[in-house]
């Protein structure tokens, strides 16, 4: 039997708690796991991969900065950044939007 490929509508609607997985660090990858056929699920998990890099290196800046004075207020800012992009990413994925992430959202490291 062929295999029928969903309606962009229908793959937001059945995946969307896969795509907002995607937003929570290490949890990128339920969707490449759970999800690997479903496109929606894909993007946001590309979205979610790039966030979680950038989570990492933030982590690594902010700790380097914790020994500058006033330097631990560059790693809030940072660490605000991260937590305003994955809450549009989770906003993105609950309206069943596939919207890039400003700043990181052009990025593709998951086809």
């Amino acid at each position: 039997m062929a295999e029928v490929t969903p309606t962009p509508d229908k793959d937001a609607q059945d995946n969307k708690v896969f795509a907002i997985l995607a937003y929570f660090g290490i949890l990128f990858l339920v969707p490449l796991f759970a999800a690997k056929e479903s496109p929606f699920a894909r993007y946001h998990a590309n979205q979610g991969a790039i966030l979680f890099i950038l989570e990492i290196i933030a982590c690594i800046v902010a700790f380097i900065l914790a020994f500058v004075p006033f330097g631990w207020i560059i790693g809030y800012l940072l660490y605000l950044a991260i937590a305003v992009l994955a809450i549009l990413g989770i906003l993105n994925a609950v309206k069943g939007e596939k919207k890039e992430l400003p700043l990181i959202g052009q990025f593709k490291i998951i086809k």
